[in-house]
């Protein structure tokens, strides 16, 4: 294990809510248990569970798979032993066996199921999800490395995207093959993939109205202007885009960098509402 990542995985346990969740869930074994067990058994709120969860499947410490519509979570013992034993491997000068193997206290053998990397689920909504929306989910996928899967939907879709947002992505290399108008409606089904946060792109300066999905992921809002609002020159046009563009860029590059196994919900919620803030976000 790299030191960096041993440093994300001491820091998501760092946190009182955290450490209960790991004791809960290591005491289950492979077996795991379903969300609203931990939630009641915990008594936290899902909303706050579920971002406790998010960080601990970011540090590869938690898995979780789907069975139906549940999701049952277990402690990735893989990555806790590896963890653990990153203490010991130096130990005595090279002899770990006089300090104590940490690591022959975990369940030998445990079997493990297949999965992706553990990734954060970010959704992005605007009024037509054919421009600001689409931007930051072509941005964050490229740029998320792995660590995170974008969405986006709108309230009111269009029936395609700008064609001149999508020139402008395609030029600055991303896929734009997965981009299209889509209602917000689809991300709030049964089987609609659980996001962990939902950011606003909509100019509420400007009377647009962004729907609520509900309480549970961490949301934010960033309101930007919207393109279909803006007449002009084809040059003036492709200059507002790239302008917004580079506004976008910006807020996900930082929004990828913040300690997500560090901070609170609160505190994350905080971080991204400044990050909105465009008296306090350089654009």
């Amino acid at each position: 294990m790299e030191l960096a990542d041993a440093a994300t995985g001491f820091g998501a346990l760092s946190q009182e809510t955290r450490l209960n969740i790991m004791r809960l869930l290591a005491a289950k074994g492979a077996t795991g248990m379903v969300a609203g067990e931990l939630a009641t058994a915990l008594r936290q709120p899902p909303s706050t569970l579920s971002f406790h969860l998010a960080a601990l499947e970011q540090a590869q410490l938690v898995q979780s798979t789907r069975q139906g519509r549940h999701i049952v979570y277990a402690v990735r013992f893989v990555g806790l032993r590896a963890l653990f034993s990153i203490l010991t491997e130096t130990c005595c000068a090279g002899r770990p066996e006089l300090c104590g193997d940490l690591a022959r206290l975990l369940p030998d053998d445990l079997p493990e199921e297949d999965h992706m990397n553990p990734a954060f689920n970010v959704l992005f909504l605007c009024t037509h999800n054919s421009a600001r929306s689409l931007m930051a989910q072509a941005i964050l996928d490229q740029i998320g490395k792995g660590k995170f899967k974008a969405y986006s939907a709108g309230s009111e879709p269009a029936s395609h995207p700008m064609p001149e947002v999508i020139q402008r992505l395609k030029a600055l290399g991303h896929d734009v093959s997965g981009l299209s108008c889509k209602s917000w409606t689809e991300f709030a089904r049964p089987d609609a993939p659980r996001m962990d946060f939902v950011i606003s792109l909509c100019d509420t300066l400007q009377g647009q109205d962004c729907p609520d999905v509900g309480d549970k992921p961490v949301t934010a809002a960033w309101p930007l202007p919207d393109p279909a609002m803006f007449t002009g020159s084809d040059t003036e046009r492709a200059t507002m885009i790239n302008a917004l563009y580079g506004m976008i860029r910006r807020r996900l590059e930082i929004f990828i960098s913040l300690p997500y196994a560090s901070l609170d919900r609160m505190a994350f919620k905080k971080r991204l509402d400044e990050l909105g803030d465009n008296t306090k976000t350089p654009v």
